[in-house]
């Protein structure tokens, strides 16, 4: 019960790691017209999920569970695996407010590493269960894009929490292959989000930082 508490506490929108200012690309491909309905963004974020940084950064995330004592190399490659300015923004200052948060509250560590490292050592130094914490990671991550669009596309409320449940089986597939993952098995495919992100960085008019 703990795990599940401390989880909700973590990924809550009320969590102050501010990932409600992120959109992951996403504003710009609503600003280009690729993203119109409900459809549309359930469709991109599968692949966001199974061939981008859904799965890079669950991999990311059980690396450091599973070996803390290379949390340094994992996060470098973190870091590294950020295709843009705004997304390197995205994942570093989460994880910064997220460790700084996090060691006020329960001790530990605030050391600024790429958000998914942070969750994974914080978990792992609270005893929390990884194949929890990556299922319920990828959901709140699903969940705040979802978020975004209900703000930007406009997308109803209903239909945006219809495309958050149609993800739950895919969001634990993911969650169980990344539990035993190395570094290695690390790859996505998901050029044009890396792009989106890329052009974001000239958008005239926009809702979000990424």
């Amino acid at each position: 019960m703990r795990d599940v508490q401390l989880l909700h506490q973590w990924l809550s929108p009320g969590y102050p790691s501010g990932a409600f200012a992120w959109s992951h690309g996403l504003d710009r491909l609503i600003d280009d017209g690729e993203i119109l309905d409900a459809a549309g963004l359930e469709a991109w974020l599968s692949g966001v999920l199974r061939n981008g940084s859904g799965w890079s950064d669950a991999v990311l995330l059980a690396n450091a569970y599973n070996h803390p004592e290379r949390a340094d190399e994992v996060a470098e490659l973190a870091a590294a695996l950020a295709p843009s300015r705004e997304r390197y923004a995205e994942t570093m200052d989460q994880g910064k407010a997220f460790a700084r948060v996090n060691a006020a509250v329960l001790g530990g560590g605030d050391v600024p590493y790429a958000y998914p490292v942070a969750l994974g050592l914080a978990a792992a130094r609270e005893g929390v269960a990884l194949d929890l914490t990556l299922t319920l990671y990828l959901q709140a991550f699903i969940a705040n894009l979802v978020s975004a669009a209900v703000r930007a596309v406009p997308l109803g409320q209903t239909d945006g929490q219809r495309v958050i449940s149609s993800f739950a089986g895919l969001c634990r597939e993911i969650a169980e292959a990344a539990c035993t993952a190395d570094l290695d098995d690390i790859g996505g495919a998901m050029i044009r989000a890396d792009m989106a992100s890329i052009h974001h960085e000239t958008q005239y008019s926009r809702m979000f930082r990424s």
